[in-house]
């Protein structure tokens, strides 16, 4: 039978009190996730539906949600220490809260920005890489070919096919016209 570790009775006392502080900050945690889970919950059941629609269902069933979450929020607020770990994240949502709150009121807005992320996670990955890009010039250069090859992905386009047509009508193309050659506008020149 292994030795049980001997805690003297003036020890208990901070033992007791670091258990209750770490046993408050899961529940607490714990019960903030489970309305976040609320959430997802209903944007899940509603992704692929129009905007329109979806801002209706947003307005039915996750704006009581957010506001019981937001009610939750101020009342623990109060239970936990200042300057606690707990208090940071309760003092940082409720800042921001306008911001977490936005996407109630426009069906197209997603929950979060995971989509964003996930579309610039290959160029952040590669900052360092481009840090040293030679000048300031050179980066500015380099920072405007990976937007312009991230915005003809984002359109849909082979970036072979619109690189070589860009680059091949850019020498001759008229400076007033120069928007056509855009990712978004973009029309693949006729070949004869």
């Amino acid at each position: 039978m292994p030795a049980l570790r001997a805690f003297k009775i003036d020890h208990l006392p901070a033992a007791v009190d670091s258990w209750f502080k770490s046993e408050i900050k899961f529940r607490i945690a714990e019960q903030a996730l489970c309305y976040i889970q609320l959430l997802y919950e209903i944007e899940s059941e509603i992704r692929d539906l129009e905007p329109d629609l979806r801002r209706q269902i947003r307005q039915e069933k996750a704006v009581p949600v957010m506001s019981a979450l937001h009610a939750w929020m101020i009342a623990q607020r109060d239970l936990v220490p200042e300057g606690s770990a707990i208090s940071r994240a309760l003092d940082y949502s409720q800042k921001r809260w306008a911001a977490l709150s936005r996407y109630l009121d426009d069906g197209a807005v997603h929950i979060d920005n995971n989509w964003a992320e996930n579309q610039i996670r290959p160029w952040a990955l590669g900052r360092k890489n481009w840090l040293f890009a030679g000048s300031l010039r050179s980066g500015k250069r380099a920072a405007a070919i990976m937007s312009l090859i991230q915005s003809a992905r984002l359109n849909g386009h082979d970036l072979y096919a619109y690189l070589k047509d860009v680059l091949t009508r850019l020498p001759t193309q008229r400076a007033s016209e120069i928007g056509q050659l855009l990712p978004h506008q973009w029309v693949a020149a006729e070949t004869t």
